[in-house]
């Protein structure tokens, strides 16, 4: 009977994924995510487990090849970074991300920050919180443009809501020209939409090429009354940089969900900068998002178990004619 790992910490024993579970004949082990475990601690929940469906934990190469048994890992969200692929793949090990699974929460999400930003909401309440009553004037989303970095299920998503407050949106992204149809979106390079854009919103994956992609040099290109969204990976942001140039006024402001490790550390840059607000990675956090992440999150590990994955990232990794690893 094989036995599923299950780290994400919305989800609980006896609840419908873990029921559907074990109605497939799995038998599951609950070990929610509650902060950054050590690789020891990776490794000693890994043991005797044949799938895991996980959160984000970083599962590197060395702790895959500590878990002879594991031959399947499922992530209930889009990002996969935390999970070393290319190692999985060499050791027979599928990992299945959810596309699109919170589309539309982080897509709502990212609006209530750009009208948190524009209105300067946070400002307000913490000053009356405070015993004030600040009056500052904000500004409104019609007639401002938005920049979006990427253009997955997201950004998408993002684009209607954009333009229902009249807001002009222009893209970046790497996907092929065929698949840039929304006639609402106007397609350009980077810097263009640095300089065009009064917010810019951070949707891609973080990969080599995007890592550190807003750097000094970006923030340089962008207006002084910019704001900087991010939706997406933490490590997308020089972080740094990020906190010299809205002291500098390079841009006015910055609204972050994701930062590079979480929870923020007491020694970041991002601490005690007027204009910069971190959230808690809580963008594609509802009820909605996860009812369904948990659901399509049991349905791949059944299905990876089965030797049948329909969201494999590295399937192009695994050994030729694998289906599923082997009990080790």
């Amino acid at each position: 009977m094989p036995r599923v790992l299950i780290t994400t910490d919305y989800l609980r024993p006896g609840d419908e994924v873990d029921d559907r579970l074990r109605a497939h004949g799995h038998t599951t082990v609950h070990a929610p995510s509650a902060g950054r475990r050590t690789p020891e601690q990776l490794v000693a929940a890994l043991d005797g487990i044949d799938a895991a469906l996980v959160a984000h934990e970083p599962l590197t190469a060395e702790v895959l090849s500590r878990a002879p048994r594991l031959r399947a890992v499922v992530r209930t969200g889009v990002g996969y970074d935390s999970i070393d692929i290319a190692a999985a793949g060499r050791l027979g090990v599928t990992v299945s991300n959810l596309p699109g699974i919170n589309a539309n929460a982080v897509a709502e999400y990212t609006l209530a920050l750009l009208l948190a930003t524009a209105r300067r909401l946070v400002r307000s309440a913490v000053g009356v919180a405070a015993g004030r009553w600040p009056r500052e004037d904000g500004h409104e989303l019609r007639g401002a443009t938005l920049g979006l970095i990427g253009y997955g299920a997201a950004a998408r998503a993002v684009v209607p809501l954009a333009r229902a407050f009249g807001m002009e949106v222009l893209c970046t992204t790497g996907v092929p020209p065929s698949e840039r149809t929304d006639p609402a979106v106007r397609f350009v390079a980077l810097p263009e939409l640095l300089a065009a854009s009064d917010y810019v919103s951070v949707h891609t994956a973080l990969t080599d090429r995007t890592r550190g992609l807003l750097d000094a040099s970006a923030f340089r290109r962008m207006k002084p009354t910019a704001v900087l969204v991010n939706t997406a990976r933490g490590a997308v942001v020089d972080e740094r940089a990020l906190a010299d140039a809205v002291r500098g006024g390079e841009i006015a402001a910055a609204a972050l969900d994701v930062v590079r490790e979480e929870p923020l550390p007491a020694d970041s840059p991002l601490r005690d900068v007027e204009g910069i607000v971190v959230f808690s990675h809580l963008a594609g956090q509802t009820a909605q998002a996860r009812a369904a992440a948990g659901l399509e999150g049991a349905a791949e590990v059944v299905a990876a178990l089965a030797g049948r994955p329909r969201f494999a990232v590295n399937a192009h990794l695994l050994p030729a004619g694998h289906t599923a690893r082997t009990d080790g």
